[in-house]
């Protein structure tokens, strides 16, 4: 990425009227992610806007606007919100919360496998989200660990190659991430992808919070889930989250739970953690 691809805001530069940015916080091919503060919210937010050499690209501006307005019809405590968006003149963006906490990818990368009491709660939190995207139709197609920010509740981010599910259907080229792509989306052409590739997307994800390693190994080629079962997980996993986590990742779409019904085989396991210690002391649950 050269210079002339980053817009190169500093603290206190005005990103457009009433948004100043005070820091990057990253980016891709297309966008730059920068915290900023909003005047008319009086609030911190994200702004996503299109790299300079994209402003007047069709297909970056078709993207932003389709990102915008399926944010626009969401509305969930485990999905991030949108405020506002430019779709037009020199700075196209998107106006999002900020969220306070770490990436999944980073605290897995930092403490490893996260352990049952963190990852029961979190698939129960992520599964409520792809069944409300579900119940609208819509598919999220790039649910991974640094698309998840790890708050109070966890929030499920970046909904820039969101698809309605008719659209998702249309599909004829590959969209995602490569690990964590469902074997339809790996080869559309074969089988569309719908709400259960978003359920796959959540195993790969699972498994790698569980195990602390991706479920195929990146010397196995591109898209190996396509041909070939994940790798084992660690010995020591109970059962059930083992049997959770593999069901997500079923290799035909028919055969995965749906988001429900992950929620239901996720509930009874949490009921079954063991109760908080203070001070050497169970807490008395009162009537």
């Amino acid at each position: 990425m050269t210079e002339k691809d980053s817009w190169g805001f500093a603290a206190g530069d005005e990103i457009v009227a009433g948004r100043v940015a005070h820091a990057l916080l990253g980016g891709g091919h297309t966008y730059e992610a920068f915290l900023a503060f909003d005047d008319d919210l009086h609030a911190a937010v994200v702004v996503k806007i299109l790299r300079p050499g994209l402003v007047e690209d069709r297909h970056a501006l078709r993207s932003l606007r389709r990102e915008t307005e399926l944010l626009a019809q969401l509305s969930h405590p485990v999905i991030v919100r949108s405020f506002a968006a430019e779709l037009s003149g020199e700075r196209p963006h998107l106006v999002l919360e900020h969220l306070e906490g770490p990436r999944l990818s980073s605290l897995l990368r930092r403490h490893g496998a996260l352990p049952p009491e963190q990852l029961l709660p979190l698939a129960l939190e992520l599964s409520s989200a792809l069944h409300y995207l579900g119940r609208r139709r819509l598919v999220h197609l790039d649910v991974k660990p640094s698309n998840i920010i790890m708050g109070a509740p966890p929030r499920l981010i970046d909904l820039s190659v969101a698809r309605d599910v008719e659209a998702a259907r249309r599909l004829d080229h590959v969209v995602g991430t490569d690990a964590y792509l469902a074997p339809e989306q790996a080869d559309p052409r074969r089988e569309p992808p719908g709400p259960p590739a978003d359920v796959w997307g959540l195993g790969a994800t699972l498994y790698e919070a569980v195990a602390g390693y991706r479920a195929w190994s990146s010397s196995d080629g591109r898209w190996p889930q396509c041909h070939q079962p994940p790798r084992a997980l660690p010995g020591d996993l109970p059962a059930p989250v083992v049997e959770l986590v593999l069901a997500c990742l079923a290799c035909r779409p028919e055969d995965r739970p749906t988001p429900a019904e992950v929620a239901e085989l996720v509930e009874p396991l949490i009921a079954r953690l063991p109760r908080p210690v203070l001070g050497g002391f169970r807490p008395r649950s009162r009537a």
